[in-house]
């Protein structure tokens, strides 16, 4: 039933993203490879291709709102559906010196800095979520994966890095809101924690690949119609927000 699936993966030139990105085209989804470097996303979407994936690529900043019109307008356009949502792009501005966290403390952060992550973090998924859940409501089924942090969790937040916990914080709530508002409807969404990865925004001190990073993510971008709807998850698993 996924063989006509229509999937959009944003930040998806690389790390967790490219790996959602190959594991849904590997379900039988047609993916939607989202990034804001031509190059590198072209990049991505030839070198899955070539792996045997019917993935193709789209060149946006999803930041900028006239970029998501023009995705939702090709959706519209080219497949008249969109299924899939995962709102995976995303920025770590602050100095990530974990052995030095007051490099990023809420009392000296430039709040030009929080206010750039939030734009990417939390902002440009409820543009993406406004665009995109017209597209789901019209074919009868949707699913939107949030891709958040353990960093963003009220009951466990810590001092330092304010940027980008706030949005990831901010990200979380937009998933209880949307949830709400969609509740009894076939579309769900969640929230999803990929856990620490080695990534460029993880670094290379991370225990995860992002392979690991990316199971989770497939999880809540595949579940079945009794599946969870506006909850937060690590591997599959509900956490605490």
């Amino acid at each position: 039933m996924l063989a006509q699936k229509l999937a959009v993966v944003t930040g998806a030139a690389r790390g967790i993203g490219a790996a959602v990105a190959r594991d849904l085209a590997a379900a039988g989804c047609l993916v939607l490879m989202v990034g804001r470097n031509a190059e590198a996303i072209e990049e991505a979407a030839r070198q899955l291709r070539d792996s045997g994936h019917d993935v193709l690529a789209h060149v946006a900043d999803v930041t900028d709102a006239s970029a998501v019109a023009a995705l939702a307008a090709r959706l519209r356009r080219e497949f008249g559906r969109a299924d899939i949502l995962v709102n995976n792009a995303a920025v770590f501005l602050e100095r990530k010196d974990f052995a030095l966290p007051q490099a990023a403390s809420v009392l000296v952060v430039d709040p030009e800095m929080v206010a750039a992550t939030h734009a990417c973090n939390a902002l440009a998924p409820l543009r993406l979520i406004q665009a995109i859940v017209p597209l789901m409501r019209e074919n009868g089924w949707g699913r939107i994966v949030n891709v958040s942090s353990g960093m963003g969790q009220l009951s466990e937040m810590g001092g330092c890095w304010p940027g980008y916990r706030m949005s990831k914080a901010a990200l979380n709530a937009l998933t209880r809101l949307t949830a709400s508002e969609l509740e009894g409807s076939p579309i769900k969404i969640n929230s999803v924690c990929p856990g620490w990865c080695r990534t460029a925004m993880g670094g290379n001190g991370a225990q995860r690949t992002a392979d690991d990073g990316a199971k989770g993510i497939v999880w809540a971008a595949l579940l079945p119609d009794d599946g969870p709807s506006g909850g937060f998850f690590r591997d599959g698993k509900a956490i605490d927000w």
